[in-house]
């Protein structure tokens, strides 16, 4: 996947080591810590991302779940979710993030 994060560029370039440690503790975490399918794991971290307000790690995770076969309609559903739980205005600032991520 490209860099879309300038400043998630910059981190890698500046801290190497961390960042490494950082990405081999995500992979065995999201690849080997259990029997969940991938596209149902980045569903969750959508899901997450969406209801944490953390709009720079749901643009990653829409775009990382598309790489692994979601449809918008799976994206979307996994947002709308949010509604109930943390409400309508965190499902709109998810939501007006995923229309923008192309």
């Amino acid at each position: 996947m490209k860099e879309i994060h300038k400043a998630f560029k910059e981190f890698k370039k500046e801290f190497p080591a961390v960042y490494e440690g950082h990405e081999a503790l995500g992979k065995t975490i999201h690849e080997e810590s259990g029997p969940l399918p991938e596209k149902i794991r980045w569903l969750i971290k959508i899901a997450i991302s969406g209801a944490s307000g953390h709009a720079l790690s749901l643009e990653t995770h829409i775009l990382k779940g598309r790489e692994s076969g979601l449809t918008n309609d799976e994206i979307k559903h996994a947002l709308l979710l949010l509604v109930q739980t943390t409400g309508f205005p965190t499902f709109m600032e998810a939501y007006s993030i995923f229309k923008t991520v192309h």
